[in-house]
């Protein structure tokens, strides 16, 4: 009687397919396979790898070199005080003046007036200088005292004035009454030159004196005052001041 009735249970029940439980994910078809993509971001890839090769490459090709630090006037020279050395990528067309070679470029003179900032190239420097049209230099001989012991440098700017003494005589005439020939000396200084710049001092005391309380000093001007300028200097009777804003 059991048997029967599980029998006839079965018999009860739908045909019909069984479906498929919420859970369960409905099959998906396979994706489609792009090899131009993936073949693009391998290329790409490799040229991002490339680039940073040529980078690193690049950084290895530099040199050092020398960088004017401080404005140098026509005529003047590199020094410690106006220099620096920075790294800049090798480039045999540009002439740039190595580190190495700054004792070298010491005995250099400045063709033409170098403003600060720039790096340093052969073309720059020669053996003389060059002097800018409507301009002309002039060599003192300055004792102490004719010159600021601070400041005077290449570059800086001052105005040169013709020191020196007049010596009167007056007499007069009385009746005798004590009355005598006297004499006064007048201290009297003229401007030469309001604004000179300083082309080539010494840069340590010491260094190139004419003598030994003598400093040699060149200075540009302006070509109508050179005559005036030299005049005094070979009297010894110039004296320098700086010019406010050096």
């Amino acid at each position: 009687m059991k048997i029967q009735e599980r029998t006839g249970a079965g018999h009860g029940r739908s045909g019909a397919p069984a479906q498929p439980s919420v859970g369960d994910r409905l099959p998906t078809q396979p994706r489609e396979r792009k090899p131009a993509l993936a073949a693009l971001a391998v290329l790409l890839i490799l040229v991002g790898a490339l680039g940073a090769t040529m980078l690193v490459l690049q950084a290895g090709d530099r040199i050092e070199v020398v960088k004017i630090t401080e404005e140098i006037p026509a005529g003047g020279s590199v020094d410690d005080s106006n220099a620096t050395s920075v790294l800049v990528a090798e480039d045999s067309s540009i002439h740039y003046v190595e580190w190495s070679q700054l004792d070298s470029l010491k005995k250099l003179k400045a063709r033409n007036t170098i403003p600060g900032g720039v790096v340093a190239v052969g073309e720059m420097f020669g053996e003389e200088s060059g002097v800018a049209a409507g301009k002309a230099t002039v060599g003192l001989s300055l004792k102490e005292g004719q010159y600021p012991t601070d400041g005077l440098k290449p570059g800086a700017v001052v105005a040169a004035y013709r020191v020196g003494s007049d010596t009167g005589s007056s007499s007069g005439s009385g009746s005798g009454s004590g009355d005598s020939d006297s004499s006064s000396t007048a201290g009297n200084s003229t401007l030469i030159v309001d604004k000179a710049t300083v082309t080539y001092v010494p840069g340590k005391k010491g260094d190139e004196l004419v003598s030994s309380t003598n400093l040699a000093v060149t200075l540009t001007v302006d070509a109508t005052k050179a005559a005036d300028l030299a005049q005094a200097a070979s009297n010894g009777a110039v004296a320098l001041v700086l010019v406010p804003g050096n």
